[in-house]
């Protein structure tokens, strides 16, 4: 039975017993625990958690998923894979146990030919919580299970929760018996390989109240409504119904192994220890070949973080397990074309969307091998000297030297060390790591003129306390200093002109962060004020003012200050964080919600906005993200903020950038048009979106492998900007007679006409040049009975040398050996270049040895064959040296 029929199989059959059938989510579905989605009741999650009412009281589905946690493992169990499909039914509220086991065992023992999947009765166990006597009940009454086919199993195996408070309920899995030759008698407790369990059915009855671990938790009380979350996985019943002894075998993985073989030579299951280990990457390939197309399918690129580095991972892997197996071309535009066809039974996106996919998965594979090429080398060299030291572990140093330099990921060190029977400085590597990061931490401090150490700071922090914060409420405060810093260390005073560091008990000043720049403004004090350069949070809780005093001079601790943030700049300033918002919603729309922001900064007027994709956007899409920008600022549509923990955040939808760390006990939701933006935020923002002015797209750009950086004006700025353009357009439409909606054209006109005219000057210059071939040929002299032409040419470029060096050749006709050695001279470059005719040739001469007897005199070296060659140099002094050179290479040649 084909993976596509046993997936059709059970949609029918609970679609038949009045469940809806939900399309699977994407692997990318918003919830922000998640990489990925890891289990088919994952989209379902609001309506388990009651924070949303189910459209539906009963539900099917088989849900993609991919789970990253043992990729290591692939390929060496059965049970190891990254990607699957998890066949599943809900029910909210609806059937609760009875139902559960009354569907289920109606599906796997129901007669293929009815629709059903055929399993033997006799051949299936079921595990049950020991204390669960409802559902063993249900088992032995609706599949007339004995008890010995009913085992009893602890919380680890039998009870389920989310990891957190919330729902939970034990839970009954079923196995197959695959028979002896797979292990030995007793059922699940005594041997999970020959018993397989296929499906898992969850009885959500207890809200829980706190969970310490899957066994150790606090039962609150029953919940509202009992629900039902089953997970029957689509890969292990396609291999027992298949008659294979593992995932990797099955009709939608197995191809690409066939046509691994076919590219490789190697056998799959050839039995010998050495070809179990070829098994093993087999195995790798076919399932991270699956998985790479799936994620990719679904709008995952390649990256150093996240998503995109389990995706280059992945790549990464099944492409050096094909080398490994040895197969040194390019792999995956053979191989993904095989999953494809495959999958794409199931998934028709796969097939429509393939011109992308493909796009993303070579383009990885040729950046890899060119990792490969450099790395390799370098890790051999390594490797060598380990074990030619009588040693067995590869320095820190030489792996962080690989990662930093060559972008050999440590990972693939790991791997390739094992290999050689070494291992790795794991520790050093680290260490190195870290200092890497704190080196560019320190070295951006000092670019904000910062002290690196900490310890100062966390002195005020402990004796007074965190700084009452009010960037919010407030564009000013009646404060006072706790402290006055000057490089690092407390002072009495700072003096006029002097650059120093102040911290108040309060403060309306926005100090740096989420990507928006500090604000600006003054603190004034009895008889002077103070310049506020730049703000920050060395320790959290504290905020510190960086000031230049304009005048007077300011006091030490406790001297009594009114902080004032400059409206204008706090304007412009909420104008552009809202507007970083309302760009990454755009883009979003445009691109979809893949295009997630991977980093950002705003200024007055200013924004930047990092984002995950492969390509350049093209010009339209440019347009489209600033026109969608620009409505939504027309619609003037609602900015609110609310204060909640990150979990509810979460389960809210929020978007939270991946790798940044927030505080549980209470973050700030920034929203834009309701769901349309919904983003954690810190930042100060704008009341309604059209006080952000306007949103003018000023570049678009390449900020590294798979991001891309948009660029962009805000208000008054953006504003200014137009104004400008509108003035150039003004008066070149003024310089060349023309109305603005006719000057593209007339440009274009003339760009057509000036290309035309430097075509007919190149024409005009190379017929001149080459006029003076005949006189060049005419002045041939006699050097040891060869023909010799060795001659400086002047304003003559490296092309131009090559073109008469062989007019003038030609014109040197005759039976007798004849050599042109031209050297140009043009912005401070010399090119030379030696033609030589068949008789010099036969004479022993060769093009190639005299234009190295003249390159180094140049500065420069060049080669060729002995007919032509061609070099070059920097140094335009020595061309008569060089060409002395030549004339003394022939005489005695």
């Amino acid at each position: 039975m084909s993976s596509a029929e046993i997936r059709n199989r059970f949609l029918a059959h609970f679609e038949a017993r009045g469940h809806t059938v939900v399309p699977s989510a994407s692997l990318l579905l918003d919830d922000p625990n998640l990489l990925f989605v890891n289990a088919g009741m994952v989209p379902f999650k609001p309506y388990f958690l009651g924070q949303e009412t189910p459209p539906y009281q009963r539900a099917t589905s088989v849900q993609k998923c991919v789970r990253t946690l043992d990729i290591e493992e692939v390929g060496k169990t059965t049970r190891h894979g990254t990607f699957f499909q998890m066949n599943g039914n809900f029910s909210f509220g609806d059937y609760f146990k009875e139902g559960a086991v009354e569907f289920a065992w109606e599906l796997i023992t129901g007669a293929q030919e009815s629709g059903g999947f055929g399993f033997d009765p006799e051949r299936i166990w079921v595990t049950v919580l020991p204390e669960d006597a409802e559902a063993r009940d249900a088992w032995k009454r609706i599949a007339g299970l004995p008890d010995e086919r009913i085992q009893p199993r602890g919380l680890k195996d039998n009870y389920w929760n989310m990891g957190v408070p919330g729902p939970g309920g034990p839970c009954s899995e079923i196995y197959i018996d695959r028979g002896p030759q797979f292990g030995p008698d007793g059922g699940p407790e005594a041997d999970e390989d020959r018993f397989l369990e296929i499906w898992n059915l969850v009885f959500m009855q207890e809200e829980l109240s706190a969970v310490r671990a899957k066994d150790d938790f606090d039962i609150a009380g029953p919940l509202p409504s009992k629900n039902i979350d089953t997970g029957m996985g689509l890969e292990r019943v396609a291999y027992l119904l298949q008659g294979k002894n593992n995932m990797y075998e099955i009709d939608t993985v197995f191809p690409v192994i066939e046509r691994a073989q076919e590219l490789t030579g190697k056998r799959y299951g050839a039995g010998t220890a050495e070809a179990a280990i070829d098994d093993v990457r087999f195995r790798v390939v076919a399932d991270h070949v699956r998985s790479s197309l799936m994620l990719i399918g679904d709008g995952v690129t390649p990256g150093n973080e996240g998503r995109g580095y389990v995706l280059r991972r992945l790549l990464r892997r099944a492409v050096r397990n094909m080398r490994l197996l040895g197969y040194q071309d390019p792999s995956l535009p053979e191989l993904l074309p095989i999953s494809r066809d495959k999958m794409g039974e199931s998934y028709p996106e796969l097939v429509s969307g393939w011109d992308r996919i493909a796009q993303v998965a070579f383009a990885e594979e040729e950046a890899f091998r060119k990792t490969l090429a450099a790395g390799t080398q370098i890790f051999d060299l390594a490797a060598g000297e380990v074990k030619q030291a009588k040693a067995s572990t590869i320095p820190g140093e030489k792996a962080f030297a690989l990662h930093d330099t060559y972008g050999f990921p440590i990972d693939l060190t790991l791997e390739m060390a094992a290999e050689a029977g070494l291992s790795v400085d794991e520790t050093g590597f680290r260490q190195l790591m870290a200092e890497q990061r704190e080196r560019a931490k320190a070295d951006a401090r000092s670019k904000k003129g910062q002290h690196a150490d900490t310890g100062v700071y966390r002195g005020i922090l402990d004796a007074n306390g965190p700084t009452e914060w009010l960037a919010y409420e407030t564009l000013e405060t009646e404060s006072r200093a706790l402290a006055v810093l000057r490089e690092g260390a407390a002072v009495g005073a700072l003096g006029a002109g002097e650059v120093g560091e102040v911290v108040l008990d309060r403060t309306p000043f926005y100090a740096e962060s989420g990507g928006q720049a500090a604000d600006a403004g003054v603190i004034e004090f009895d008889g002077g004020v103070l310049e506020v350069l730049d703000v920050q949070r060395p320790v959290r809780g504290l905020v510190v003012h960086q000031v230049r005093v304009l005048e007077g001079e300011l006091g030490g601790a406790g001297t009594t200050l009114h902080a004032k943030v400059d409206p204008e700049w706090r304007t412009g300033a909420r104008q552009a964080h809202s507007g970083t918002h309302i760009v990454h919603a755009a883009l979003r729309e445009v691109l979809g919600p893949t295009a997630l922001q991977s980093g950002s900064y705003n200024r007055p007027g200013y924004l930047r906005l990092d984002f995950g994709w492969l390509n350049a956007l093209s010009p339209e899409q440019v347009k489209d993200v600033e026109l969608v920008a620009n409505n939504a600022l027309r619609a003037d549509l609602p900015v609110s903020w609310d204060y909640m923990t990150l979990s509810q955040a979460k389960d809210w939808g929020a978007l939270a950038l991946f790798g940044e760390t927030y505080d549980d006990s209470k973050v700030r939701v920034v929203e834009i048009g309701g769901p349309w933006s919904r983003e954690l935020c810190g930042g100060t923002h704008v009341e309604h979106s059209s006080q952000v002015g306007t949103v003018v797209v000023t570049g678009e750009s390449s900020v590294g492998s798979g991001n891309r950086r948009i660029e962009a004006l805000t208000g008054v700025e953006g504003f200014a900007y137009l104004a400008r353009e509108r003035d150039v357009v003004h008066q070149l439409s003024t310089l060349l007679k023309t109305k603005p909606d006719d000057m593209v054209a007339r440009v274009a006109e003339m760009v057509e006409r000036l290309r035309q005219s430097e075509k007919e000057m190149e024409k005009i210059r190379l017929a001149q040049l080459l006029s003076g071939g005949a006189a060049l040929a005419e002045g041939a002299k006699d050097v040891a009975g060869v023909r010799l032409v060795a001659q400086r040419v002047d304003g003559a470029t490296g092309g131009d040398v090559r073109t008469l060096a062989t007019d003038v050749r030609a014109r040197l006709v005759g039976d007798a050996p004849a050599v042109v050695v031209l050297i140009g001279a043009a912005d401070g470059k010399a090119a030379v270049v030696a033609a030589l005719n068949d008789a010099a040739q036969a004479r022993g001469l060769k093009a190639g040895d005299l234009v190295r007897a003249a390159a180094p005199l140049l500065g420069g070296k060049g080669g060729g064959k002995a007919d032509l060659a061609q070099g070059g140099g920097t140094d335009v002094t020595r061309i008569d040296d060089a060409l002395a050179a030549v004339t003394a290479a022939v005489a005695q040649g």
